[in-house]
């Protein structure tokens, strides 16, 4: 379970990084080259694509980190956690979901499918400057 933790935090590391070409060099380290990721917004793949999903989440939730939400649990090839949303200054997080991952036998991540299990109304989110972020349509 060590590697699945150490996953967990690299893949939450790239989605909170704030420098672009690190977090381009952290999607490159974690996914194949032809890897993907799906949500109930987005489906994509390759390594261009997936950095500018992880783009567009830091531009609607500018400040926000993504942070374990505590299950983690993983079988075969197949890891699932959950994550959470947390606003700048911490508070409850008014998004969270899970994610399954599917790895190559060299622990890389062939796919990531996600679920938005607690998402707010639109305008019920806080933005780090007062302003209601826009919420994602579940």
């Amino acid at each position: 379970m060590s590697d699945v933790t150490e996953l967990l935090e690299r893949y939450l590391a790239a989605w909170n990084e704030p420098d672009p070409q690190r977090r381009r060099s952290a999607v490159e380290s974690l996914w194949t080259v032809d890897g993907g990721y799906t949500d109930p917004l987005v489906d994509v793949a390759g390594h261009d694509a997936i950095a500018a999903v992880i783009e567009g989440a830091r531009q609607q939730f500018p400040g926000w980190t993504f942070r374990a939400g505590g299950l983690v649990d993983a079988h075969h090839h197949i890891v699932r956690f959950t994550w959470e949303l947390v606003p700048p200054g911490g508070g409850e997080p008014p998004v969270a979901g899970f994610d399954v991952a599917v790895l190559t036998e060299d622990g890389r991540i062939r796919a990531v499918y996600g679920f938005l299990d607690r998402v707010p109304a639109a305008g019920d989110v806080p933005a780090a400057d007062g302003v209601a972020a826009p919420v994602p349509a579940a």
